[in-house]
């Protein structure tokens, strides 16, 4: 989605050297000219081609991603068309001066904007055609999409894939999905998961369409409304997202959902007010709306009108402030009575049979110290049970990230919080290894990067849900890495493999994580057919000799080859980075909370 000014000067002033700012709108004569161009080349080449592979039926295509950030969305986008065959270059822009020296090498068929915040001047769309990714269904535009929706309880929703014109979201539009839109799901997980698999089919099909010369795209005002409530609105305000303590439970929950991962609402809590995020039901209490009632682990439970709802995390009204769990921002005033059992959700635990199933759950996938700590608690808890086989699992909304930069870039002793917390995460990542007893099988339930990818890979299987994305390397971030990633990753991709993924500092798509091994197998990407395909897997372990020969296998190997070297190699090349900040670590951690 792009924000158009309310002017057209800009666009004047700033122009490609040699685009033709009078020129018409790209159209179907510049496909045509392509398409045919694409034939001449492929008949000349076919002339002297011996034994070479067929070509693909989609003709291979440059596409050029304009994005404000590459998130998970923009880089899955990129693995997707690459997957299909098309090269494919990525340009992080800010405004229209950027976007403009991104377009100045001409070295494209298409642009493709999957998330973009800047505008995009006259002289880009009028002479390549420029397809802008929006976060609604047709005859919905404006900058606020899925939070007006979120806010409105809407049921259905959608993406749209549309050219971008002067008007904002106005322009001729080439694809639509729908999806259900679940009352109670947060903007950045309904983001990650519905509008991230809509928009992959928009793009599909745009890149498909774009390959056919007479094909025209319809105008929005054409379109049958698949959303009747689809219309026009405004960026939406802090006082748009306003709420009262006195209202109900369910209404705040939706409007923090609505501004869920940015901006957040800000309101009254305690002595402050704060911004707040992850908010989830429960009963209610009777008391005064507003009211801190208690706090389990990192959240907080506070009083409403009817029902009471759990605040997860916080963030400070003031400039350079970021979230951090709610306990380490809110100011109670008062005390407050902790508990240890909650409806917030956190670590839980099932069994079926011969199988447990544990599940955790760490906001934008980031693990803090204590939650590692608990989890591995419950991981041993788990395997010293008399089950066969446990499945671990983590969020739908994303899987993990590794450590928690947030609560390490707030805490005193920086270096010393960080080092506590690469200990705890490797105390979880030991607990899968070391495990002899059961057959441990873990699945990338949504995205991962860093430490959150090295994890589970000690794992006896490891599956994944279609679509996952996986960033498998540390650097970036001026880490050598550990989760025993030294021990795991080679044993499952091989060392050149390794040192590749490591170093490149590149998503990889799971399709690809498949082909090299370091996931065994991927699944459905609904989540209730995912959870069903996760018990087969667990299941058929259980067939035959299966288990004993996995265990007897996995026994071996840690006895030949112990982990303990290779956490101890990990750490020793950590503490250098932690405390001696030799790759930057405290500058990149900074600038990565800060947002700068």
């Amino acid at each position: 989605m792009v924000s158009t000014p309310r002017t057209a000067s800009s666009a004047v002033s700033l122009q490609v050297p040699s685009a033709d700012a009078t020129a018409p709108p790209a159209t179907s004569r510049q496909r045509a000219s392509w398409v045919s161009g694409r034939r001449l080349r492929t008949v000349a080449s076919g002339l002297f081609a011996r034994n070479r592979p067929s070509e693909p039926s989609t003709p291979t295509l440059t596409v050029l991603l304009l994005v404000t950030s590459d998130n998970g969305l923009s880089q899955r986008a990129a693995l997707v068309l690459r997957e299909a065959g098309h090269r494919v270059r990525t340009a992080v822009v800010s405004d229209a001066e950027s976007a403009l020296a991104a377009t100045a090498a001409a070295d494209f068929d298409l642009i493709i904007c999957p998330y973009l915040k800047a505008y995009i001047p006259e002289a880009i769309w009028s002479r390549w055609t420029t397809i802008v990714i929006h976060p609604g269904p047709p005859g919905d535009r404006g900058p606020s999409s899925l939070d007006w929706a979120i806010s409105a309880a809407e049921s259905k929703w959608g993406v749209t894939a549309l050219e971008a014109r002067e008007e904002l979201d106005g322009g001729p539009v080439w694809a639509w999905r729908t999806f259900d839109l679940c009352d109670g799901a947060p903007k950045s997980a309904v983001y990650n998961d519905a509008v991230a698999g809509a928009a992959m089919e928009c793009i599909q099909e745009v890149v498909d369409k774009f390959g056919i010369a007479d094909f025209a795209p319809l105008v929005s005002e054409s379109i049958p409304r698949p959303v009747a409530s689809a219309q026009t609105r405004p960026v939406i305000k802090q006082a748009d997202r306003a709420f009262s303590w006195s209202q109900d439970a369910q209404s705040i929950v939706r409007a923090i959902n609505a501004a869920d991962g940015s901006p957040g609402v800000n309101t009254a809590l305690g002595l402050d007010r704060v911004f707040v995020y992850d908010a989830h039901l429960d009963s209610h209490v009777d008391a005064a709306p507003g009211t801190i009632l208690e706090y389990h682990h990192e959240a907080i439970r506070v009083a409403t009108g009817a029902g009471t709802v759990w605040i997860g995390q916080a963030r400070r009204v003031d400039p350079g402030s970021f979230k951090l769990p709610a306990t380490a921002v809110v100011r109670p005033g008062t005390f407050v009575p902790q508990v240890q059992v909650s409806r917030y959700p956190g670590i839980d635990y099932r069994r079926d049979g011969d199988i447990g199933y544990l599940s955790f759950r760490c906001y934008n996938g980031a693990m803090s110290t204590a939650q590692c700590r608990r989890l591995t608690d419950r991981l041993r808890w788990a395997v010293g049970l008399d089950t066969k086989v446990l499945v671990l699992t983590g969020d739908y909304g994303g899987f993990s990230n590794g450590i928690h930069l947030n609560v390490i870039e707030a805490a005193a002793d920086q270096a010393g919080e960080a080092w506590s917390n690469i200990k705890a995460i490797n105390a979880v990542a030991n607990e899968i290894v070391n495990c002899t007893d059961q057959i441990v099988v873990a699945a990338f339930t949504g995205n991962a990067g860093a430490g959150g990818v090295m994890l589970p890979l000690g794992a006896d299987i490891v599956g994944a849900r279609a679509g996952v994305v996986l960033n498998p390397h540390y650097a970036t971030m001026g880490l050598f890495g550990s989760e025993l990633h030294t021990y795991t990753l080679p044993a499952r991709v091989g060392e050149y493999q390794a040192r590749r993924l490591l170093s490149e500092c590149q998503p990889i798509s799971i399709t690809h994580a498949r082909q090299i091994g370091l996931v065994d197998a991927i699944g459905p990407r609904d989540p209730i057919l995912f959870e069903a395909w996760l018990g087969k897997i667990a299941a058929d372990v259980l067939t035959g000799d299966r288990r004993e020969a996995m265990l007897a296998r996995k026994r071996s190997r840690l006895e030949l080859d112990p982990v303990a070297p290779y956490e101890q190699r990990e750490l020793e090349e950590m503490k250098s980075d932690m405390f001696g900040n030799r790759n930057g670590f405290a500058e990149k951690r900074r600038n990565f909370v800060l947002k700068l």
